[in-house]
């Protein structure tokens, strides 16, 4: 018998040898094709934190705001444009992405377009917000200023990214930045939120927050006091209906509060087999895209003391005339009570495989009190009179008191009324010298190609469009252009600037190599271990379970069971001391969890490698993991993942401390999801 017992032992530790060596030249051979695809990889090991910490070193090289002449912002989606409350010749531009297909960058810069000179000037200063997009401003109302918060930063191939809390007041004048320290609770990080204004409140709406697990739509409203410095969560009437959590809305003032329209989100629905591909009686859950069409009109009522206001949605009927088909990503800009719509998309999901979309350019005007959409055309130039592309009330002016004086000229000449277009005139003193020194721009007589996300603003009765986005199959362009419409003449459509769209990079091979080497190691650990049964394609940790974890501590079992859902003992299959299974180290091969993490999200994202950690370890202690129940693995494999979740939070609470300084939110990984990070259709 002892001879067996050692015969057993013997080939136990040469089998353990063996499969130790399999595993350290899998190590080295991946090692090696990181290493050389370096360049390439958007790895979990991009610190964002080290990221944003260089943008900010860079900044701190700007002793003072300075302000410089360049040439028009480089292409960018999800960028923030406005019209200054300040002076009504200045634009503002900030932040943004341009997703190449391969690679995302992010932009922190401040642009300033001088409408009189045609001129773009490039803002620098110590203390501008970190790189984002998504992020949301409005003007600041009877406290004057551009308020702005949150939006979201990603590693280049969007693999991970952060959602940004943080609250910023630009002041128009001398372009300096300062971040708002709010007391009391504040709103969480998000992105794809809208503000406005209210005399002195600013109100924030909506948004979506993702998780490892899902994007998460909001419907929580904020309003910030300008004059307290305090954000406050006003309490809604009960029953009183209110909007939906979603994105991408509508959101403009209104005399007595703010009118919401439209927007977009993933609504849970049940599909059968008959709807899905194949047939079959199946069925199963999915988030189904909704483009929302309704209307909602917020009532804000100031208090008499220093209260909260008060605030009432009320849901108004369906706008008359709405653009048809129902489109996202359609924006809208304020202009006198009124609404400016322009663009947008309707997807047609024909499949799971693809998306065919149809994509708009036309203009339309959302009269606000009378609830309806009118359609805006372009008018053609009248015969013998040449567009003036001067555009808003001071153009008009001054192309009428040019005409006047053509007029006086032609009188004291002697000369007919019809020979005053070629009488040659003095301009008065004052005048702009440099605004009729500039190059006339090309006049269009058709509205801009087809896109969605639009950036628009309104300045002295023109609106502005800059950039879009528009798709093709699988190419996804970022237009890179402005141009300006006369919403009084709606004589033309005058182009600023236009630059070709760059080329769209996608992935490559080498993208593809990777895969399939990542697919040949996971079928040699099969083949290696044997195959593994997976308990739960998604192990959700619920009060249920939680209930039947106390009763299965209580109950008593066998020495066997006991044995099979201890911890596993990690020594067993890693070559490393025991000293170095500390659950705070990033290299001991565990799930690790990440800042802002509770114990169920932690689970949630981890539960099915906790469960492959607990069954292997029960196979190398000769314990079948098939004996167990489905419960009881789950539970022990939730233990396991608690416990690394204590053993690892003084690190974590450091990283959340660090990260909140900074104004930001989760950092989170798409890859846990199984979700495309970036590319056609993710800016919906």
């Amino acid at each position: 018998m002892a001879k067996d017992k050692k015969g057993k032992s013997d080939g136990k530790k040469a089998k353990l040898a063996e499969k130790k060596a399999k595993q350290e030249k899998k190590g080295e051979k991946k090692e090696k094709v990181r290493a050389s695809k370096s360049a390439d990889s958007d790895a979990e090991d991009v610190d964002l934190d080290a990221v944003l910490a260089e943008y900010a070193k860079k900044q701190e090289q700007f002793l003072k705001v300075t302000e410089a002449p360049c040439d028009p912002p480089r292409a960018r989606a999800s960028a923030t444009l406005i019209a200054s409350p300040a002076n009504e010749n200045e634009l503002f531009l900030f932040g943004g992405e341009y997703f190449n297909g391969a690679l995302a960058t992010f932009f922190n810069d401040l642009y300033v377009y001088m409408i009189n000179r045609d001129e773009w000037r490039l803002v620098t200063s110590p203390n501008t917000p970190l790189p984002r997009s998504g992020h949301a401003w409005c003007r600041g109302g009877n406290a004057g200023g551009i308020y702005l918060f949150g939006g979201e930063f990603s590693s280049p191939k969007q693999g991970t990214f952060y959602h940004y809390n943080d609250f910023w007041r630009l002041e128009p004048s001398n372009r300096e930045w300062t971040r708002i320290e709010c007391k009391g609770k504040t709103p969480p990080a998000r992105s794809g939120h809208r503000m406005t204004y209210y005399k002195n409140y600013i109100i924030l709406f909506g948004g979506f927050q993702d998780t490892s697990q899902q994007t998460k739509y909001l419907a929580d409203l904020w309003i910030y006091d300008t004059q307290s410095f305090l954000w406050h969560q006003p309490t809604l009437p009960l029953a009183n209906q209110k909007p939906d959590a979603r994105s991408s809305f509508s959101f403009l003032p209104h005399e007595a509060g703010a009118v919401l329209y439209g927007g977009y989100s993933r609504v849970k629905t049940t599909v059968t087999g008959k709807q899905m591909k194949g047939g079959g009686q199946a069925q199963r859950n999915i988030l189904k895209p909704m483009v929302h069409q309704d209307c909602f009109f917020l009532r804000i009522t100031q208090p008499t003391t220093d209260a909260p206001p008060t605030v009432r949605w009320e849901r108004r009927k369906r706008p008359a005339n709405i653009p048809n088909p129902p489109r996202a990503g359609a924006t809208m800009a304020y202009h006198k009570g009124r609404g400016i719509m322009f663009g947008g998309v309707h997807d047609v999901e024909e499949s799971e495989e693809g998306i065919d979309s149809e994509f708009f350019n036309a203009l339309f005007a959302w009269n606000i009190e009378r609830n309806r959409y009118f359609p805006l055309a372009l008018r053609k130039a009248r015969a013998k009179k040449q567009v003036d592309t001067r555009g808003g009330r001071r153009g008009r002016g001054q192309a009428n008191e040019e005409e006047l004086l053509r007029n006086l000229a032609a009188l004291q000449t002697g000369k007919s009324l019809a020979d005053a277009e070629d009488m040659e005139i003095d301009k008065p003193k004052g005048e702009d010298a440099n605004a009729s020194e500039l190059p006339a721009k090309e006049v269009l007589m058709e509205f801009p190609h087809p896109r969605f996300n639009a950036q628009l603003t309104v300045q002295d009765d023109v609106l502005y469009v800059y950039g879009g986005t528009y798709e093709k199959g699988d190419v996804e362009f970022t237009f890179d252009e402005m141009y300006a419409v006369d919403l009084g003449k709606l004589d033309g459509v005058k182009q600023i600037f236009r630059r070709e769209p760059e080329n769209w990079l996608g992935s490559d091979d080498e993208d593809d190599s990777e895969d399939d080497e990542d697919e040949e190691d996971s079928e040699e650990d099969e083949d290696e271990e044997g195959d593994v049964k997976m308990v739960d394609e998604k192990p959700l940790y619920t009060e249920s379970t939680r209930k039947s974890k106390r009763k299965d501590k209580a109950a008593a079992v066998d020495d066997a069971a006991s044995e099979a859902t201890s911890t596993p003992d990690l020594s067993i299959f890693d070559d490393t001391p025991d000293d170095a299974t500390d659950a705070t180290a990033p290299d001991d091969n565990l799930p690790h969890p990440r800042p802002f993490e509770s114990r169920r999200d932690f689970f949630q994202r981890t539960g099915n490698e906790w469960q492959e950690v607990l069954m292997q370890a029960l196979r190398w202690k000769s314990i079948q993991p098939e004996t167990l129940s489905v419960k009881e693995i789950k539970t022990r494999a939730f233990e396991m993942s608690e416990e690394k979740w204590w053993d690892c939070r003084e690190e974590i609470t450091a990283l959340e401390e660090e990260q909140e300084a900074s104004g930001i939110g989760e950092v989170v990984t798409l890859a846990d999801r199984g979700e495309a990070a970036g590319g056609v259709g993710r800016r919906r």
